[in-house]
């Protein structure tokens, strides 16, 4: 048989699998095993006869990577419609990879975050990304690439959001709004105000109401008034307001945290594992104050060590059901914003009576590994526990100790001793697949006022890595001890990370070819550990930054769910969050289902696959608020340095023109493609980059670019560049 018929064969038969199960969703190798692929030329061929499918519409790729047969079920869906700033949506179909596209004209007022049903229709020819059909020259790139499937809005289902936040403006006898939010593509104006309410230029709230056809924008209602726009504490509640975030602890939550005493009584000692003695010490950002986390090493005769990671025993004051509880259960995480921190418990348990801090008895849940150096843990176990923090180090301090072997200061030895047996880990998970991303995090220094007085990035030193590789260490026992021989593994909480869509890969591949670099693809994908060699090879070069950047977007969300199905991005094949219970509750219904394991503890019995979903939600959600905010603050500081020139990088390109990175800033920017001096650019998709049309002058990720500061907006968090 040639290779044309059996592709033609396994097309049939992937067909005819999908069609007979058609509610079920196969990932590709449980398809091949079914369809039968006895070796590596046929499983290509396999793979290339599912794309075809894929091409044709006739098999649709869902979450987690796997395939199912698409029928007439697709001519309208139902979903979420996700707005971009120039006006056309894509919908999100649950359980589905692929995104419908929605132009600006079919949108029937849908706003961003509507769930919509869309009435699906497939484009007779492949459109280029300014919406023109291509040409025959253009066949051989596009072979085997996925027609766009396109809709438009028939009805809006429920309404994702009922509120806008923006700014006012008055002009023809009328109060207008201009959203703070550049995906809200509509106009909004006030239809009443009471007099003397408002000022031109304040940040208000309104309560959107029907769609004015006449005047071809939303009538909506004044519903809270925050204050001038150009005040950046109002700024921020604009902001907290938006993303909905906790202000403040409801008083009965006030009231029960209130009756827990700060000293441990006696009784609380019963069966717990006296760690006292021990030289238990923390290392923490310099501002932090709630400390959940402790470690301490100890050598032992064997040449192995002792290393104890000790976590505050918030299971042991919070209590199912109680009124801490179900606030905390509500907020799922503390939210760390530029400016303060909204935690998920009442300062008194999170600062002060779980709070692991130096010279206090605190309670604890204690993960005890027995280590070697060469990255290897031989045994584990879990205890409740008591100790005593003989230390707290800043993150500074202890990378002093590292550096200057000379140092003096009490417990250095045990820090150095740390900071070996770290390394070894280190070494050991990035040889077994762990990608190294590695990207500097922005912080910006603030005055009394909220205001920024300096942006600064923060970098990761071996005093971070240090404590990082102790915590995922007894992250990955906590996932583990679970599971015992002969006896059910219980319902729990996992963190995980599924593999990348194969075909973000693909594309990721074909964009690292740009730069002369090779992603090796293997069934489609990519192994974690080519991946982390590619990022080494990167390392110190004008792209090493585009290339993570792009790359970190390849990938997956990490996630909570009760199903385990590994960490990709860590290499780790169990993994869940058993370190953090001050600040995320995954990680106390982690502590939970332990102790009712191991421990025999009682466990109220929550609803898991309900509150992973939304632990995550909370988390995307805690995220999204932490960078908007942060960029708002950074954006406020570039006011001050309008006009200026700096230096920056080239982070993407697009047909309408290239963000560029400021130098100092650490701020993205856009100069637009008119703006582009010398020629006349189109945007040449295959080598990412705006090429001039009579000189070939190309713009490219990573290149560098020299940039005037022209506008800045806090309110949108946007700014504008000029070419120098």
């Amino acid at each position: 048989m040639s290779k044309k018929e059996k592709k033609r064969a396994y097309r049939k038969a992937i067909k005819s699998v999908l069609r007979n199960n058609g509610q079920q969703a196969y990932r590709p190798k449980e398809l091949a095993k079914i369809v039968g692929t006895p070796s590596r030329e046929d499983y290509i061929l396999f793979r290339k006869a599912l794309d075809d499918l894929i091409a044709k519409g006739q098999v649709r790729r869902v979450k987690g990577n796997r395939f199912m047969y698409r029928g007439k079920q697709d001519e309208t869906a139902d979903g979420i419609i996700h707005v971009n700033r120039d006006g056309y949506g894509f919908v999100e179909i649950e359980g589905q990879d692929e995104d419908i596209f929605v132009k600006r004209s079919r949108l029937n007022t849908a706003r961003d975050g509507d769930r919509v049903r869309i009435r699906i229709e497939r484009e007779k020819e492949h459109e280029n990304r300014r919406g023109r059909k291509r040409g025959p020259q253009a066949k051989g790139r596009d072979k085997g690439r996925p027609r766009r499937r396109t809709a438009f809005v028939s009805e809006i289902l429920e309404r994702g959001r009922s509120t806008v936040i923006g700014s006012v403006d008055f002009y023809n006898d009328i109060w207008f709004v201009v959203p703070d939010d550049v995906k809200f593509n509509h106009s909004v104006y006030l239809t009443r105000v009471p007099e003397g309410k408002l000022n031109k230029g304040d940040k208000v709230e309104a309560q959107l109401g029907d769609f004015d056809p006449f005047r071809q924008a939303f009538k909506a209602t004044l519903a809270r008034v925050f204050g001038p726009a150009d005040d950046p504490k109002v700024l921020m509640e604009a902001l907290i307001h938006y993303f909905g975030l906790p202000t403040a602890f409801p008083k009965e939550v006030d009231n029960e945290a209130n009756q827990i005493p700060i000293e441990i009584p006696a009784a609380a000692h019963k069966g717990r594992l006296d760690l006292r003695n021990k030289t238990i010490f923390t290392i923490d950002p310099d501002d932090a104050k709630d400390f959940d986390d402790a470690i301490h090493i100890t050598p032992l005769p064997n040449n192995r060590y002792e290393v104890g990671v000790h976590i505050a025993d918030v299971s042991h004051y919070v209590k199912p059901g109680g009124a801490i509880d179900n606030e905390a259960r509500e907020r799922a995480t503390s939210v760390y914003l530029a400016d303060r921190v909204i935690p998920m418990l009442p300062e008194r348990l999170s600062n002060v009576i779980c709070s692991l801090r130096p010279g206090e008895d605190k309670l604890t849940f204690t993960c005890l590994m027995e280590v070697d150096l060469k990255g290897n843990v031989h045994k584990f176990s879990f205890h409740e526990s008591i100790i005593h923090s003989k230390q707290r180090f800043t993150y500074a301090e202890a990378q002093q100790l590292i550096d200057d072997e000379s140092a003096e200061q009490p417990h250095a030895k045990e820090v150095r001793l740390a900071a070996e047996i770290a390394r070894t880990f280190t070494k050991a998970r990035f040889k077994n697949g762990s990608i190294e991303f590695d990207l500097p995090e922005v912080r910006v220094k603030l005055d009394e006022k909220g205001a920024p007085v300096a942006i600064v990035r923060k970098e990761l030193k071996e005093a971070n890595r240090l404590i990082e590789e102790f915590m995922l260490l007894a992250n990955q026992c906590a996932a583990r001890a679970v599971e015992r021989p002969g006896k059910p593994t219980p319902v729990y909480v996992y963190r995980v990370h599924d593999e990348p869509n194969a075909e973000r890969i693909q594309q990721l591949s074909n964009y690292l070819k740009t730069f002369n670099f090779e992603l090796k693809l293997e069934n489609g994908n990519v192994d974690s550990v080519q991946l982390n060699a590619l990022l080494a090879k990167a390392k110190g070069k004008a792209t090493e930054a585009v290339i993570k950047m792009a790359s970190l977007r390849a990938m997956a969300k990490a996630s909570y769910t009760t199903e385990n199905i590994g960490h990709y991005g860590l290499g780790f094949t169990h993994y869940t969050h058993f370190t953090s219970p001050i600040r995320r509750y995954p990680d106390l219904l982690v502590h939970r289902i332990l102790k009712e394991v191991l421990l025999s503890k009682e466990r109220y019995k929550e609803d898991l696959d309900a509150l992973c979903k939304h632990c995550s939600e909370k988390e995307k959600r805690a995220e999204e608020a932490e960078r908007t905010t942060t960029r708002q603050k950074q954006v406020l500081y570039a006011v001050d340095h309008i006009g200026a020139s700096f230096d920056g990088l080239i982070t993407s390109v697009t047909r309408f023109g290239v963000f560029v990175q400021l130098e100092g800033l650490w701020l993205e920017g856009l100069v637009h493609v008119k703006d582009l001096d010398g020629d006349y650019f189109e945007f040449d998709e295959n080598r990412y980059a705006l090429v001039g049309s009579h000189t070939g002058k190309m713009y490219r990720p990573g290149d560098k670019m020299r940039v005037t500061l022209v506008r800045a907006t806090p309110s949108t968090r946007e700014i504008e560049l000029m070419m120098n």
